[in-house]
Formats: structure tokens, C-alpha cells, sequence
């Protein structure tokens, strides 16, 4: 349908979306409406406003219509579905509308009373046994946008398959058709109902139940500093819940990002993986005397952590060294407990730090790669229950997003910052920061360097030249980067890697996805990815070196020549 017909059609949904769409020019109308919003394996995630191409009430029910059908096709009996939702624009509102079109097809709901991070709404999925569910959020993106995603019954994010069949049946709904109710009746017939405390209150004892080392806690909890910063999101009550309940006494809120807040006002965008954004949270570090500095995204989910360096000044630790360091922390401290399941297992994401492999080896646990994505990690940890075979023991990305423990099947941010905290109480109990933790690990495994490079290009003109780029490293890679010899690619959507030295093809099993690497001869490896969610291709560069100044000095060589060569 053209995009002047979406566009006239939509004057008549209501007043509002009317005035709105009258104030747009012509290229702006042709970018709401030349396509529906895309819903992909995580869901839906756009920018605020009137029109197809966009997060609002209407795109929202028309996806829920989708899922909904989706699910009575399956067949469930009694289907019902989870629903939480972040501190953003209109979350509250989405997840409402949402839940309002499931209970007029017959669905029951469950939905938390007030804004709750979305790994609790992983764990509720679990907990009430609900079919499918729902969280509005757009995780760590700029305050225009908002997201929907959806998990299925095992609490993970959907597979490519349940994303298939539910993008199959919205495709057949036109907006005239999705079914809705009144919110009082909904409440009347029992079909919307909200979650009740007992269900995070029994989530706040797993969280704790995950810790190893408690004597570190009760020998350090009341002398460990922590700053925490909820970035205006979901994590302010049940991260400092957690901590004060384990036994950390000196954790301190810094105010100006409390609140939930849908402007993010203090940030230019509410991301643990800025630096910027814990600007506030090292002023209040250094007026307390801090060991540490945490921060969660706006849905909770991701973590990021701030420590002091040997020059007593606040450095953010990357995702990988946070990775790297839960992993040998958890696998020291279970060997020593002597807790080792049989065969333990970790995993991560193709693009993840390869310390990660180091450690592992080192402590004689299984590691497994999955592609770039937490809902990956989820569905090892299925895998393993169901074969009987493996432990899952801990999962990360690069991204900041860690989990331990079974009983969530998505990246969680309580978890990580629980275990991050008594992490920092045992090193303090050595007379170590976690600053020289991540040392001391790289002085035994190797002075390994991750950086990530996010290239944006928007609108119509930008997907295409992302398309060109991805299509001349598949077809067309250079030779060498940085003057290293290029062995390697290893195609994710063809499945295949290609030795370039000795002509030999292999298989790469696991699903589909528009990822290739790069791998050099010394080791390094080069990554791209366009992302899923966001008008972005991002690259991703890792190396080892001698120290951590060579690494460094590879990694930027690295990062130019790409960089110059997609120019």
C-alpha cells in the first residue's frame, strides 16, 4: 500500500494522531509510512509518535492482536500472559493497551502494579506459568524511543520461530480489525489481574539465594562504599533491596537519578555503556570515599561498574573486564566451596572477550559460544535442562549484561549487582579494588582488548548503505587489517567459515543471523553486526597483546583502518 494511503487512512484514527500527522512535511510523512514498524525476534522498537513506522497505541495493539492469535492457534490451554514495563514515555500506557487486546481475545493477564525491571518479568513469566509475555521497554535507548518485546513460556525472549509465526499473523491484521475492552470490565471478568507481592518477594530471595561467598559479605558488607545509580529507571527498589538485605550497609543513591524519569533529564542517554552518565555518580564517589560505582539501564537489565585505578581515579570498567571478572570470581569461589556442579558450563556471545575461554580452560569448565544476543544464552540454559546433560553456571556479553541462576532467563541486572558487590567485598577482604582484580587476571591469562565502534545511519538512504557495507565484507574482505593477515571469515548468515590459507570450508552451527567476522593471524578478530533494534551497524575489535599499552596500540590500528575502509 502506498504511503499516502497509510497516511490518509490514519487522519481518521482520532483527534490527537490527527494533529499530529497534519504538522508533518512530506519526507517525514513518507518516513512513518513507507513501512510497518518491524517486528523482529525480540519484538518491536521505535521511535514515539503517530504512524506505521512508529511506537504508539495503535502499532502496539496490532502487534498484540498478532501475538494473541498467535497464541490461540497454539492451542494453549487457559493462555495467559505476563506484562511488566520501564519508566519511559507511555510504557505504562503501551503495556495497559496491550494487556486490554489479549483479555478481549480471552487471554488473561498478569501485570505488575508499577514499573518493574524485565528479568521480573522473566521470572513471572515463570512463576505464574503464563504462555507468553510482555515488556514495554526500550532498554538503553535514547528517550524518543520506546520497545515491546516478548517471551515465551520458558521466560526467555522468543525464538525465531514463535518471532515467525507471530510476525506471520500480524501481517494479515489491519488496524480496523484488533479486538479491545473496556479496562473496568477486564478487571470485572478476572482477565486482567495484577501481580502480587509474593511473586517478587520470592524473586528477591533467589537473587540473594545466588550468593557464594557470604563471609566476604558479613566481613566487608558494612565497610564496602557502593554508589548506585538507577538512571532514572526500574532498578532503584529491588537492586538496594537486594543489597541491604544481603548485609551492604554504606549504599548510596545519588538522588538526581532516583526517580523514574521518561526524560532521562540528567543523561543524553540513560546507557551503562556511557561513560557520561556516571558523572554525577563519581562526584558522589569521591565526596564518600567509594569502592565502587554501579549503574542500571532504564529496564534493569544491563549494569555497568565504576572503580578506582591505581592513580585513584574513577575508570569504567568495560563489559568484557565485568564479564571476565564475575566469571573467574564465580568459578573460584564454587571450586573453593567446593559447589562445582558436574560439568559446569559458561556462555557467551560470539563477540564477547575471549579471556572469558582463558579462564574457563584454566578452571577446566566447558565455554560455549552462542551469536550476539541475551535471548541466545536463554535458550542454552533450556537446552542443558532438557538434555540433562550440562550446568549452565553464568552467561555474559559484552553489552553489560550478565546472569547467574536459572530461575530468569534474560540478562539481569539485580543479579549482576548483587554479585558484583560481594565480588568487590571479597577483593576488598584481600586488600584489593576490583580494579586490581581485573590486573591481576590479565597478568595470568593475557593483556586481552575489546572496543566497539557504533556507526549510525538513518532513515531509507542509511539502511541501504548498511546493506552495502556488510555486502563488501561477505563478498569482497580486505586482505589485511593493520597490516596482519586476514585467515579467517566466518560468515553467520551463509553459516560458513572460509580459511583463506588453506582453501578449507566448515559449517558454523548455530541459526542465521548478518554477522561477519574477521579473524587475523595473530589472533585478533573484527566483527560486524547491523543491529536488530536500532538504525545502527556496529563493529566490534579484539586482540591480545603483550601489555596492556600493545593491546591498546593494536586495537587502534585496527579500529582506523576498518573505519577508513567502509568509508
Amino acid at each position: 500500500m502506498d504511503y499516502r494511503v497509510k497516511y490518509e487512512k490514519w487522519l481518521d484514527f482520532d483527534e490527537e494522531t490527527k494533529k499530529e500527522l497534519l504538522g508533518l512535511d512530506e519526507k517525514e510523512i513518507e518516513e512513518r509510512f513507507y513501512k510497518e514498524l518491524e517486528f523482529g525476534t525480540g519484538g518491536l522498537r521505535g521511535v514515539i509518535g503517530a504512524g506505521t513506522n512508529r511506537m504508539n497505541v495503535y502499532t502496539v495493539r496490532r502487534a498484540t492482536q498478532g501475538l494473541a492469535n498467535y497464541i490461540l492457534n497454539c492451542g494453549a490451554e487457559n493462555p495467559s500472559v505476563a506484562i511488566a514495563y520501564d519508566s519511559r514515555l507511555f510504557s505504562d500506557v503501551f503495556s495497559r493497551e496491550a494487556a486490554l487486546v489479549l483479555n478481549a481475545n480471552g487471554i488473561k493477564t498478569y501485570v505488575y502494579k508499577e514499573l518493574r525491571p524485565t528479568p521480573m518479568l522473566s521470572f513471572a513469566v515463570r512463576r505464574l506459568k503464563a504462555t507468553a509475555g510482555i515488556v514495554i521497554t526500550a532498554s538503553h535507548n535514547p528517550k524518543e524511543y520506546n520497545g515491546y518485546k516478548v517471551y515465551w513460556s520458558d521466560g526467555g525472549q522468543i525464538t525465531e520461530e514463535h518471532a515467525e509465526g507471530i510476525l506471520n499473523e500480524i501481517s494479515k491484521i489491519d488496524y480496523e480489525d484488533i479486538k479491545t475492552m473496556d479496562f473496568d470490565k477486564a478487571v470485572f471478568d478476572g482477565l486482567y489481574r495484577v501481580i502480587n507481592d509474593k511473586v517478587e518477594d520470592e524473586y528477591i530471595e533467589l537473587v540473594k539465594g545466588l550468593a557464594i561467598n557470604k563471609c566476604a559479605i558479613v566481613e566487608m558488607g558494612k565497610e564496602l562504599k557502593v554508589i548506585y545509580t538507577p538512571l532514572h529507571g526500574t532498578g532503584n527498589i529491588p537492586v538496594r533491596r537486594v543489597l541491604n538485605e544481603l548485609g551492604f550497609e554504606n549504599v548510596y543513591v545519588v538522588k538526581e537519578q532516583e526517580k523514574p524519569d521518561s526524560s532521562f533529564s540528567t543523561v543524553k542517554y540513560p546507557n551503562p555503556e556511557e561513560p557520561e552518565v556516571f558523572t554525577r555518580a563519581i562526584e558522589m564517589a569521591k565526596e564518600k570515599g567509594a569502592d565502587l560505582i554501579l549503574g542500571t539501564d532504564p529496564d534493569c537489565d544491563r549494569v555497568g561498574v565504576v572503580v578506582k585505578n591505581n592513580e585513584g581515579k574513577y575508570v569504567v570498567l568495560t563489559g568484557n573486564q565485568t564479564g571476565a571478572l564475575l566469571t573467574h570470581y564465580i568459578l573460584s569461589q564454587l571450586q573453593r566451596a567446593e559447589k562445582m556442579p558436574e560439568n559446569p558450563v559458561v556462555v557467551k556471545t560470539v563477540v564477547t572477550t575471549e579471556l572469558a575461554a582463558k579462564i574457563c580452560e584454566d578452571f577446566g569448565v566447558e565455554i560455549v559460544d552462542v551469536l550476539t544476543g541475551f535471548k541466545y544464552i536463554g535458550e542454552k540454559i533450556k537446552e542443558f535442562e532438557e538434555n540433562g546433560d550440562k550446568n549452565y553456571v553464568f552467561g555474559f556479553e559484552e553489552s553489560y549484561g550478565y546472569l547467574a541462576g536459572t530461575f530468569v532467563r534474560d540478562k539481569d541486572a539485580v543479579v549482576a549487582s548483587s554479585l558484583i558487590c560481594e565480588m568487590a567485598a571479597y577483593y576488598k577482604s584481600r586488600g584489593m579494588s576490583l580494579y586490581d582484580g581485573i590486573l591481576e587476571i590479565y597478568e595470568k591469562y593475557g593483556y586481552f582488548k575489546e572496543d566497539l565502534k557504533s556507526i549510525t545511519l538513518k532513515g531509507i538512504e542509511g539502511s541501504q548503505r548498511i546493506i552495502e557495507i556488510m555486502d563488501m565484507l561477505r563478498n569482497n574482505p580486505p586482505l589485511s587489517v593493520s597490516g596482519i593477515r586476514v585467515v579467517k571469515s566466518k560468515d553467520y548468515l551463509q553459516r560458513i567459515e572460509r580459511n583463506f590459507i588453506t582453501s578449507e570450508r566448515h559449517d558454523i552451527n548455530l541459526p542465521k543471523s548478518n554477522v561477519i567476522q574477521l579473524v587475523l593471524e595473530d589472533g585478533g578478530i573484527v566483527t560486524a553486526r547491523p543491529s536488530g533494534t536500532e538504525p545502527k551497524i556496529k563493529f566490534y575489535f579484539a586482540t591480545a597483546g603483550k601489555s596492556l599499552e600493545d593491546a591498546e596500540d593494536k586495537i587502534e590500528k585496527m579500529k582506523a583502518e576498518i573505519l577508513d575502509l567502509i568509508k
